[in-house]
């Protein structure tokens, strides 16, 4: 572990300037299948699970954006004081329980005995549930155990240098339950990070589960050429942030045979404006709607 570390941090240069691992014509994204999903399809990610309707990274969120049709539930993990992942946003429990401090500070007997979803009725009067109240904080051992194979999950490593062995552990929960395929096409589960050092350990450790860089702020014109070509050597896609690109940016990713899934697109008309600029996906907290949109987008083709 400590010598892929470093060598990683010798590698990783920005957004991970990776030519010198697999050199131009050894493209992990060139020699996987490419991706889970086929090419034609326009990927529907429930952000944190139906975020927009039920509290986030909560059981009855995930379930709620399956039932609107999403393709794949998003999971952002945490690692607890004893080493268990646990589904959540924010490296600290504050705002979305009823409870205070830093998760790596707790036990996952703490975090259970808090409760994840009265602050969602206090924010969302409007969409106050009383199933809400006392929901807790999900493992990710137990989204798994819940959902099994028939789901895909697309998970996101959370600030990994607070969690030594984050990356070691996930794929181990992977394993156990059989949610690595033998390429991209036939992998359940979709890992992306705005840590390129956490995706080059993955993809360490089994170079066929596909991988996406998230991207604050993508580098545009002529100067996202070089990022795009160091991307695309560990990672099949990235997800950058819908304001910050443009139709030149999104044709640059294309053509380097890379998906694009912007975050986080919660109204129709950035949708609309997503799917014309040619993205082959969203991040939304409002899966059913997305999946409204994109009907109709294929009806006026």
């Amino acid at each position: 572990m400590k010598k892929w570390l470093k060598r990683s941090a010798m590698l990783v240069v920005g957004l991970g300037l990776v030519t010198q691992l697999f050199g131009p014509s050894q493209s992990l994204a060139a020699s996987q299948s490419s991706f889970p999903a086929p090419e034609q399809k326009i990927v529907n990610v429930a952000h944190r699970g139906a975020s927009g309707h039920a509290p986030e990274h909560t059981m009855l969120a995930y379930e709620l954006g399956l039932k609107m049709k999403a393709d794949y539930i998003e999971i952002d993990l945490q690692m607890t004081k004893d080493g268990t992942l646990i589904a959540m946003h924010d490296t600290t429990v504050n705002r979305t329980t009823n409870g205070k401090g830093a998760v790596k500070d707790l036990t996952i007997e703490e975090i259970k005995s808090l409760d994840a979803g009265s602050w969602f009725n206090t924010r969302n009067p409007g969409k106050a549930k009383e199933e809400y109240v006392g929901l807790e904080v999900p493992t990710l051992e137990e989204i798994f155990q819940r959902f099994g194979r028939s789901t895909n999950y697309y998970i996101e490593t959370k600030s990994p240098a607070l969690y030594p062995g984050m990356e070691e552990t996930l794929l181990e929960l992977m394993d156990a339950y059989k949610l690595t395929g033998v390429n991209g096409r036939s992998s359940n589960v979709i890992i992306q990070s705005f840590h390129p050092d956490s995706l080059l350990i993955i993809n360490e450790m089994n170079p066929n589960i596909p991988l996406v860089q998230l991207i604050s702020t993508p580098l545009l014109g002529e100067a996202a050429e070089a990022q795009l070509n160091s991307i695309k050597q560990y990672a099949i896609g990235v997800g950058p942030n819908l304001n910050r690109i443009n139709q030149d940016y999104v044709e640059r990713v294309r053509n380097n045979g890379l998906h694009i899934h912007p975050y986080t697109v919660n109204t129709e008309e950035n949708m609309r404006k997503a799917l014309d600029l040619g993205v082959t996906g969203i991040f939304t907290d409002y899966p059913d709607l997305f999946d409204q949109v994109i009907k109709d987008f294929k009806r006026k083709k």
